[in-house]
């Protein structure tokens, strides 16, 4: 029921989400104990969405009969049950479980729908994250976060702060790993260097990047191919050609000296060479002053040997 238009989840699968009861996941727990290779770690409790664990509309007649694209998008619908309490109450019996040492959730996490319950971001924290934990803001730019109809930025950093306060009181040091998405339609490379001058301002560099791809039936691809956004009919940019999707890559990349010539063709392709320097506020250092292993980026082949730190260190308490 999120809706998000890069997704098609929705046009093949439908939008009630399918949960199975909690004895059906214990019975499937204690089959894996029983397995010789068990060792006492589940590695992901979830599904595409970890935290939607028997939510559903408080009216099965108001459900039939909504045409709404999405249950959480401007905002949550007051129809929709956001309780996280059969969650919770399923992962502490999972936990309670003879031989179970570690019961992990890797799947992505709804930022909006899990700081609607403190005590599920508490568990999240003290029991079920193995040092990182994905979510996906894909975006910090409202306007394309609206043609992705996923929450804004305020979302994130709220669930973070929530996250990172949870973590200390748990004792932990455990990080966000965010996800991003370069060339959704709507978004340009002005765009993408907000995106980019917003991760480095928080010390972010992100490894896993999803170059936005058209995916069957999705209301994204619609843009993708008609440049028009099919609710309000107004135009949309969209990056079409590969050195287009390329620039915009580089720029969330922008940690990356492998990704700085085309980094810096996007920031003067887009009039933002002020932003290649060695000043703090810059992106990308001048040609010639990037070094991958010792060399000058521009001209080393050799393949990397190291791979930067991956996640960023949530906000601290305070």
């Amino acid at each position: 029921f999120g809706g998000c238009t890069f997704c098609s989840i929705t046009e093949h699968e439908g939008r009630i989400i399918q949960s199975r009861s909690a004895e059906s996941v214990l019975r499937e727990v204690r089959a894996l104990r029983r397995m010789d290779d068990f060792r006492g770690v589940i590695s992901d409790i979830g599904g595409p969405t970890a935290n939607m664990y028997q939510m559903k509309c408080k009216s099965p007649d108001i459900e039939s009969a909504c045409r709404r694209l999405s249950c959480v998008h401007p905002g949550v619908c007051d129809n929709l049950q956001t309780d996280h309490g059969p969650l919770v109450d399923l992962l502490r019996r999972i936990r309670r479980e003879p031989g179970v040492r570690k019961a992990f959730i890797a799947s992505g996490i709804r930022t909006d729908l899990a700081e609607r319950s403190p005590t599920f971001v508490r568990e999240l924290a003290q029991h079920h994250t193995g040092g990182q934990l994905s979510v996906a803001p894909e975006h910090v730019s409202e306007a394309v976060l609206d043609k992705m109809k996923k929450p804004g930025v305020a979302s994130y950093e709220r669930f973070a702060e929530q996250f990172a306060c949870a973590s200390q009181d748990a004792g932990k040091d455990q990080h966000l790993v965010p996800y991003y998405i370069s060339g959704h339609p709507g978004s340009t490379l002005h765009e993408m260097i907000d995106l980019a001058l917003y991760l480095k301002g928080r010390g972010i560099r992100p490894r896993q990047v999803q170059d936005f791809i058209p995916t069957p039936m999705s209301m994204a691809t619609a843009m993708y191919y008609t440049g028009h956004d099919p609710f309000t009919r107004e135009p949309v940019y969209t990056a079409r050609d590969l050195r287009d999707k390329k620039l915009q890559k580089a720029l969330l990349l922008y940690w990356d000296p492998a990704h700085h010539p085309l980094a810096r063709a996007a920031l003067r392709k887009a009039g933002r060479a002020d932003l290649i320097g060695r000043r703090p506020a810059c992106l990308i250092p001048p040609e010639g002053q990037d070094r991958l292993h010792g060399t000058n980026s521009n001209t080393d082949t050799r393949p990397r040997t190291r791979r930067p730190r991956v996640a960023a260190r949530p906000p601290t308490r305070g």
